[in-house]
């Protein structure tokens, strides 16, 4: 029964509250995100981002630090502040990686404020200003929530942003070993470049034998050259939602 409530939840934040937003830049864009911060996330993922020359966005929970997470090691405090100085972006995740549906407003709450203090310590003072949600669960009181507290929250629901967004649900593509097959990611990336559209993506750890939810460093490398030959602009999430700004 909770399941079930629970998709219907997830439904009716989908569709209904809506916080429209124009979005509108000057060329297709494409952007890469990683959420939880697997070790591998940056040990193996950050090096092919040197070598494209690109940055991404990091979405973090501060209690997941140390841990282990789907039987992975999560990255240290070292980490996070090394692929900040290397100028990616951090945004939030919660602080406990908890799905929003299990959370009262006010808990929610609480748990952004620890996260927002858990990071502020060790990134000298960064504030992060969007958010995605941990499962890619939200709920209308969530939805509320994230949408007053950061400029634009990343779900992941699939599509193109273009045109018209949702401010505190925006839509995403997984760059996950689940999801790769079912995606045509030519056709994807050209159609974002010429509805001049924002193809936002989010995946987890990335070594040769990933999980589920995760990828190949192949297929990191492939999906960022794919963006390159469509001639999209590649830029972290928070410098993509800046840029779609009319």
């Amino acid at each position: 029964m909770k399941s079930r409530i629970d998709q219907m939840r997830r439904r009716a934040a989908r569709y209904l509250d809506i916080r429209p937003v124009t979005l509108a830049p000057p060329r297709g864009i494409f952007s890469l995100s990683f959420d939880d911060i697997p070790v591998t996330a940056w040990t193996e993922a950050g090096p092919i981002l040197a070598e494209h020359g690109i940055k991404a966005t990091y979405y973090v929970c501060g209690g997941l630090s140390g841990g282990t997470n789907l039987g992975l090691p999560q990255f240290e405090t070292e980490h996070l502040q090394a692929l900040h100085a290397a100028g990616h972006e951090v945004g939030c995740h919660t602080y406990e990686h908890a799905s929003v549906l299990d959370l009262a407003p006010a808990s929610l709450g609480a748990s952004l404020d620890r996260n927002a203090l858990w990071v502020g310590e060790r990134l000298q003072g960064h504030v992060m200003t969007s958010f995605a949600y941990p499962f890619g669960d939200c709920g209308l009181k969530a939805k509320a929530v994230v949408a007053d507290r950061f400029e634009f929250g990343r779900g992941v629901t699939n599509g193109i942003n273009r045109v018209r967004g949702d401010r505190p649900l925006l839509k995403a593509i997984g760059i996950e070993s689940r999801r790769l097959p079912g995606y045509d990611l030519e056709a994807l990336m050209q159609e974002t470049a010429d509805a001049r559209g924002w193809l936002v993506a989010y995946g987890h750890d990335v070594m040769d034998s990933p999980t589920a939810y995760g990828c190949t460093p192949d297929d990191l490398d492939r999906v960022i050259r794919l963006a390159k030959t469509a001639g999209l602009d590649i830029l972290p999430v928070e410098a993509g939602w800046r840029a779609c700004q009319p």
